[in-house]
């Protein structure tokens, strides 16, 4: 694997540790920002409240931003801002000002959220293999660390503005090495070059983003650069029911290729290349077109007003903007090929591709949302479960949430290689049904110890599902990822949050026990419904 791409995924994996860090540190100190402010229980739920919904808001302006700007010019002051925000919070002396500060973390916290995904979908797919689970379980870690440094300085007696100045100070220097390491060792820029062929449709049985991006590089009339590479594409079994890791599971000419999204904004340096024809132009109102009389076309442009267009007779037709240019593709995504524009900086998108419509987003946030119900449960009804159910001590209730947490970890951290392995839907399919399995049992069985292999059996089936579908949901909208991750991901920080609720409001008529079967209900659902992740273009066609 090239050291670029190490080093990006390196780099993206330092922003995931900090996201978590913060978070974990917020978490452990939130009882003595509550006793700084002087908050009863009641108000401080409504101070949390602004932290949720600035969450939800950052998340829905994410989208845009991300997929007009780029992840890594989102990521990069969000990133930076992270833990500084944090401060505002422990200086806040009553309800009104915590809740605006809160609020104002929110909002920081879901746009860096959604940047930091993107990014790490994109230097996946340059990959050619999965790997997001692996940016998942560095949060995880991350968001024990924070705990556990937070713990600390409560231990100490530090306030909580010691504490936060200290986090401040951990997240800028991880997020400067992030962005040193994403912006080192830069790709060469040529000349402005043009080269023109004739255009034509593309077969259907291909999409942007169905290539992997590790085949070597050329380039017609220049040198590479960091905004326009094409990678060839194998044919390839069934992608529902192989590895995931090829990225391009699918039936293909062996000529066929198409180009790996990335750019100077994403994660991860495009790279790779198969018989295609390509034009780039760089600077000042520069354009470039190419057309493919193979089976790729694809056109960049980088600078001011550049614009880019693309036309290929092949699989894919792919024009990349930078700057404030405009990109087009000619492919008819919809009918028989595929076409994207991508646009790097405040460019304009156009083209006959997937256009503004979200594909599947739906299905797949209600699936996001169902398995983020099991985490918030397992945060706030675990203890209270052990303890005033089953009959444990403080301590040992104290142990359900760590099983459910370390399971997650642990499944996490081997998840890219199950991937390869079974392939996404057949994974989710047996995480949900691991899951729904290990809790209902436990559930059954009423005992403390069970209710303990329960939860971490519902953190380890938990593990893999968000990762999986927030890859499926860019996959399928690959000329608007960001809006389409945006949106799954903020269904499922929903379910995160309405779960405990519901949970609770259960219980004023059935038990805790029934009561939690909610999140065994919402894994079969997962498991019967996995079938969401297939990817669109592997379904069997319809009259």
């Amino acid at each position: 694997m090239p050291a670029d791409l190490r080093r990006a995924r390196f780099a993206g994996s330092l922003l995931f540790l900090l996201f978590g860090m913060a978070l974990g540190v917020w978490t452990a100190r939130v009882p003595a920002v509550k006793d700084a402010a002087a908050l009863t229980d009641g108000t401080l739920s409504i101070a949390l409240l602004g932290l949720a919904a600035g969450a939800i808001t950052g998340q829905q302006l994410a989208g845009r931003l991300v997929d007009r700007f780029g992840p890594l010019r989102v990521a990069a002051p969000t990133a930076l801002a992270e833990g500084v925000l944090l401060l505002p919070t422990a200086y806040a002396p009553a309800l009104v000002s915590l809740t605006v500060a809160l609020f104002v973390f929110g909002v920081n916290h879901g746009v860096l959220n959604i940047a930091m995904n993107a990014g790490a979908l994109r230097t996946q797919q340059a990959y050619g293999r999965p790997i997001i689970s692996s940016y998942h379980a560095v949060y995880s870690i991350g968001g024990f660390a924070g705990a556990a440094l937070g713990g600390l300085c409560a231990h100490l007696t530090w306030s909580a503005r010691a504490t936060f100045l200290l986090t401040a100070a951990l997240t800028l220097a991880l997020a400067s090495w992030s962005l040193t390491w994403l912006r080192r060792a830069p790709l060469p820029t040529p000349p402005p070059t043009t080269t023109t062929a004739r255009p034509a449709e593309a077969p259907a049985d291909m999409s942007p983003t169905d290539a992997p991006a590790d085949a070597p590089t050329s380039a017609p009339t220049s040198a590479p650069t960091h905004a326009s590479r094409a990678s060839s594409t194998p044919a390839a079994p069934d992608p529902s029911d192989g590895p995931a890791s090829a990225a391009a599971d699918r039936s293909a000419p062996a000529d066929d290729s198409t180009p790996a999204i990335a750019s100077p904004d994403g994660f991860a340096p495009a790279r790779g290349s198969a018989p295609a024809s390509a034009a780039v132009s760089s600077g000042g109102a520069g354009s470039a077109a190419a057309s493919g009389g193979g089976a790729t076309g694809a056109a960049t442009s980088d600078g001011g007003a550049g614009s880019a267009a693309a036309s290929g007779n092949g699989a894919a037709s792919t024009a990349t903007g930078g700057g404030g240019g405009s990109a087009a593709a000619s492919a008819d995504g919809d009918g028989g090929g595929s076409g994207a524009a991508l646009v790097g900086g405040a460019g304009r998108l156009s083209g006959r591709g997937r256009g503004g419509v979200l594909h599947g987003v739906w299905l797949l946030g209600v699936l996001a949302f169902s398995a983020l119900v099991g985490e918030g449960a397992a945060a706030d009804w675990s203890a209270v479960y052990l303890r005033d159910t089953l009959g444990g001590t403080a301590g040992f209730a104290a142990a359900g949430y760590a099983a459910f947490a370390v399971a997650m970890t642990g499944a996490r951290l081997v998840g890219d290689r199950l991937t390869a392995l079974l392939g996404p839907v057949r994974l989710v399919r047996a995480s949900a049904l691991v899951a729904a399995a290990g809790l209902g049992v436990a559930l059954l069985l009423e005992h403390p110890f069970a209710g303990v292999a329960g939860f971490a059996c519902l953190g380890a089936g938990l593990a893999c599902i968000a990762p999986q579908v927030f890859s499926a949901a860019t996959a399928r909208n690959p000329a608007n990822p960001g809006k389409a991750l945006a949106r799954v991901v903020s269904m499922g920080y929903a379910g995160f949050l309405a779960g405990p609720v519901l949970i609770g409001a259960a219980t004023a008529v059935v038990p805790l026990s029934a009561a939690l079967a909610v999140p065994v209900v919402l894994a079969l659902f997962v498991a019967v419904s996995a079938g969401a992740l297939r990817p669109a273009d592997a379904e069997p066609a319809t009259a």
